[in-house]
C-alpha cells in the first residue's frame, strides 16, 4: 500500500471486537491475539500473591501483628472485590486500552479524564519500580543464602550498605530484562503470563506443604488469629483501645492494598483480547477473587511458621526472616526461589500494563511527546511507551541505592505506598462517575444489573478508608511533630495528593486547551491528521459520542 494511504474496513469486514472498538472511535492497531485466560493471567500475575504479600509483610506484622494478616486480608479483599466488580462493568462497556482515564472521559469530562489518567500512570509506573525492586531484594537474599561471589560481587556480605548497592544493581538488570521481553518477545510474554498462573498456584501449594512438614512445631490458632503487635513506637506499643484499632491496625492495610492492585491490566489489554467485552471484564474481577484465596492460604502458612517472634521482629518483621527462622536452610532457599520467580513474572506483566496505559494516553494526546509514544513497531508493540515506563521506573528508584545506615531502602516503601494510593484514586473516580450517571449508563455484555448502586457505593467508601489509612505516619520517628523525626521514616503517600494538585494546576494553565479527551483514531493518522472519508468509510459504523 502506498505511503499516506490508509486502509478503511467496512462494517462487514470488521470482526465483533474490531467493530466494538470502532464504535468507540479506534482503529484496531494492537495485535488482538490474547485469549480470555491470558487476559485474566496478566492481572493475576500483576497482583501476584508471591510478590505483594511477602514484600510488604513487615507493614502488617509491625502494625497490627498476625490479626492484621489472618483476619484483615479476607475482609479487605472482600471490599477490593467491590472495586473490581465496579471496574469490570466499565471494562465491558468500554473495552479500550485506556481503561480508567477513558471511562472518566466518557462518563464525565476531559478534566476528570486528565487527572484519572495521571493518577493511573503514577500508580502503574510505581508498580513496575516497586515489584522490580522487590524481586531484586528477594533475589539478593537467595544469592546470599547460596554464598555466591559473581564477578567480584560478594552476595554473602552482611554489610547493609553493600547489600543495598547489590540489590539496586540486580534491580537494574531485572528492569533491563523486563524491557527486552516487552519489546522483542510479545508472544513469549503472553506465554509467561499463562505459565505464571500455574507457578503461583503450584508455588503456594508447595510452600504450604513445606511449612506443614518441615518445621518441628508451629504456631497455635490463637496466635495466628488472635495475636496483636504494635512495633511502630506509637503509644509505647499499645495493642488495645481506640488508637490501636482506628490507627495502628489500618497502617498494616498497605500489605493487602498494595497486593490487590494492577487488576486494571485486564482493561488495558482489552484491545489485545478476543471477546474483550466479556473476557476482559471477567479478567478484572476473577483475578482479585482467586488472588484473595491463594494469598490467604499463603499468608496463613507463613504465620503458622512464624515461631521465632522476637527474632522476626528484630530483623524487621518481613517474610524473609519468617522463612529463614522457621524452615531449614534447604527449604528456605526453595521458598525464596519460588517467591523470586513469581515476582519476576509480576514485574514483566506490570511493565506491559503500564506501557499500554502510557501508549493509550499518548494516543489521546494526554502525554507530553504523545506523537512519539503512540507509535508502534512492525509487530504492534508500543516501543517508546515501554522505554519511557522503564526509564521513569529506574529514575524514581535511584534513592533506594542509598537507603539508611541499617540498610533499609526507605525509597522502596515510599514507592509502594504512593503507587497504591494513586491507583485506587484512578480506579474510583470513574466508578463515582458511573454511579452519578445512574440508569443513563449503557451497560455492556457483562454488567452488575440493579446491584450496581450498593456495589459502587461500597467501593467508594472503601477507597476513602484506604486513602485515610495509608497516608498517616507509619512509625513514631516518621511523625514530623516528634522530636526523633527522621526523613527516611516519613510516609510519602500524601505526595500522590500533591501530584494531583500539580496535575490540576497544569490542567488549568494550559492542558485543558490541548487535551480534549479520547481522540478518534478511526479517522485520523498517527500524526492526528484527519483522514478524508471515502466511500468505504462512510459505509462503516457510527461512532458513539463523548462524555456529558
Amino acid at each position: 500500500m502506498p505511503d499516506g494511504v490508509v486502509e478503511t474496513k467496512t462494517t462487514e469486514q470488521l470482526g465483533e471486537d474490531e467493530r466494538q472498538l470502532a464504535n468507540l472511535g479506534y482503529k484496531q492497531e494492537l495485535a488482538r491475539g490474547w485469549s480470555s485466560f491470558t487476559n485474566f493471567a496478566i492481572s493475576f500475575t500483576i497482583i501476584s500473591v508471591l510478590a505483594g504479600p511477602v514484600t510488604n509483610f513487615s507493614f502488617a506484622w509491625n502494625a497490627g501483628g498476625p490479626i492484621a494478616i489472618s483476619i484483615a486480608w479476607p475482609i479487605l479483599c472482600g471490599f477490593v472485590l467491590l472495586v473490581a466488580l465496579s471496574m469490570a462493568e466499565l471494562t465491558s462497556a468500554f473495552p479500550t486500552a485506556g481503561g480508567p482515564y477513558w471511562w472518566s472521559a466518557r462518563l464525565g469530562s476531559p478534566g476528570w479524564s486528565w487527572i484519572t489518567g495521571w493518577f493511573n500512570i503514577v500508580g502503574l509506573v510505581g508498580i513496575v519500580a516497586g515489584v522490580g525492586y522487590g524481586a531484586a531484594f528477594f533475589l539478593q537474599a537467595v544469592l546470599s543464602l547460596y554464598g555466591l561471589n559473581i564477578l567480584g560481587i560478594n552476595f554473602a556480605t552482611t554489610n547493609p550498605s553493600t547489600i543495598l548497592h547489590e540489590t539496586w544493581l540486580l534491580f537494574f538488570i531485572i528492569l533491563v530484562g523486563y524491557t527486552v521481553v516487552n519489546i522483542f518477545a510479545d508472544r513469549l510474554l503472553a506465554i509467561f503470563n499463562n505459565v505464571s498462573v500455574g507457578w503461583h498456584v503450584l508455588g503456594v501449594l508447595v510452600i504450604i506443604g513445606l511449612v506443614a512438614f518441615v518445621p518441628s512445631h508451629h504456631q497455635s490458632l490463637s496466635f495466628v488469629f488472635g495475636q496483636r503487635l504494635n512495633n511502630t513506637g506509637f503509644h509505647g506499643g499499645i495493642t488495645s483501645g481506640p488508637f490501636f484499632w482506628l490507627y495502628i491496625l489500618p497502617l498494616g492495610f498497605i500489605m493487602t492494598m498494595y497486593t490487590q492492585t494492577g487488576y486494571d491490566a485486564s482493561a488495558h489489554t482489552a484491545e489485545e483480547t478476543r471477546g474483550a467485552a466479556k473476557a476482559a471484564a471477567q479478567g478484572v474481577w476473577r483475578s482479585v477473587f482467586y488472588s484473595a484465596i491463594a494469598g490467604w492460604a499463603l499468608l496463613l502458612a507463613l504465620l503458622f511458621a512464624a515461631t521465632h517472634v522476637a527474632a522476626i521482629t528484630k530483623l524487621g518483621g518481613g517474610a524473609i526472616p519468617v522463612v529463614e527462622t522457621g524452615l531449614s536452610a534447604w527449604a528456605a532457599k526453595f521458598v525464596l526461589i519460588i517467591f523470586t520467580v513469581g515476582q519476576l513474572f509480576c514485574g514483566a506483566a506490570g511493565l506491559t500494563s503500564a506501557s499500554r496505559t502510557w501508549y493509550a494516553f499518548s494516543r489521546d494526546r494526554g502525554m507530553p511527546g504523545w506523537g512519539l509514544f503512540r507509535r508502534l513497531t512492525a509487530k504492534r508493540v508500543p516501543l517508546y511507551a515501554v522505554l519511557a515506563v522503564s526509564i521513569v521506573s529506574l529514575i524514581i528508584t535511584i534513592p533506594a541505592y542509598f537507603g539508611t545506615k541499617t540498610g533499609v531502602p526507605w525509597a522502596y516503601f515510599a514507592i509502594t505506598a504512593i503507587c497504591t494510593v494513586g491507583l485506587y484514586l484512578a480506579y474510583i473516580i470513574p466508578v463515582y462517575l458511573r454511579l452519578r450517571q445512574g440508569n443513563r449508563f449503557q451497560v455492556g455484555e457483562w454488567n452488575l444489573g440493579r446491584h450496581y448502586k450498593w456495589i459502587n457505593i461500597g467501593a467508594i467508601a472503601f477507597v476513602v478508608l484506604v486513602v485515610y489509612s495509608l497516608d498517616g505516619p507509619t512509625t513514631v520517628t516518621g511523625a514530623p511533630w516528634n522530636s526523633g523525626f527522621t526523613v527516611t521514616s516519613f510516609n510519602y503517600s500524601p505526595l500522590v495528593l500533591i501530584v494531583g494538585l500539580i496535575v490540576g494546576i497544569w490542567w488549568w494553565l494550559g492542558a485543558k486547551n490541548r487535551y480534549k479527551g479520547p481522540v478518534r483514531t478511526i479517522d485520523t493518522d498517527e500524526q492526528g491528521h484527519l483522514i478524508e472519508p471515502t466511500e468505504a468509510a462512510t459505509a462503516g459504523p457510527t461512532i458513539a459520542g463523548g462524555g456529558e
